[in-house]
């Protein structure tokens, strides 16, 4: 069994603003041709199902696949949904960076919450029990394309690391992270594979 955690290709304004649960936040041109070129990259992994976050920005990245693929249209999981940033969700970077809580959040994940949202904790074990849920009906291979901050929490689980690491390693859009059933648990196979 593999599990690929694929990262959505970009959408217009990425860096911009904290889109999080925003909706209508799609791909724009340059992120629709990152998503084909992820596409024809997975289409060497012979999947047996996608499954994506509600995102609009995730399900057109999972569709880009399945068309590949030939697979049906991807399922839509909870569990794979983006951070809930509460209030933050749609504010501008500028502005976030002026809030005390905003700064606490990326310096000690660990310990923070979003207001009126999740922490870290949270997503992590939504992701984990979805994910050891997949293991034990024994799905082969399925990429799950979800966002950047779900990634890393599911990778410090697996690896066993504070959420504070999330910032030493990055998950581009548009990219493949692995993990894989062992008996201790999951094993990571591969961080951040850039195909565009």
């Amino acid at each position: 069994m593999k599990i690929f955690l694929v990262r959505h290709a970009a959408h217009d304004n990425l860096g911009g603003f904290l889109a999080g649960r925003t909706p209508g936040v799609r791909l724009g041109a340059a992120g629709r041709a990152q998503a084909e070129r992820l596409a024809e990259r997975m289409m060497e992994e012979r999947l047996d199902a996608i499954e994506a976050s509600p995102r609009e920005r995730t399900v057109e990245t999972a569709e880009a696949l399945a068309r590949a693929c030939g697979l049906p249209r991807p399922r839509v999981v909870d569990a794979l949904d983006e951070v809930d940033f509460g209030d933050w969700t749609g504010k501008d970077f500028q502005t976030l960076d002026a809030d005390p809580a905003w700064r606490k959040w990326n310096a000690q994940r660990a310990i923070a919450r979003t207001p009126s949202g999740e922490s870290m904790g949270d997503v992590q074990a939504r992701a984990l029990a979805h994910i050891h849920a997949l293991v034990k009906a024994g799905a082969p291979r399925v990429a799950l394309v979800t966002h950047a901050d779900v990634i890393k929490a599911i990778v410090c689980g697996v690896l066993g690391l504070s959420f504070d690491s999330w910032s030493r390693f990055d998950i581009a859009p548009a990219s493949i992270t692995r993990i894989a059933p062992v008996s201790a648990g999951l094993r990571l196979d591969g961080l951040n594979e850039v195909v565009w």
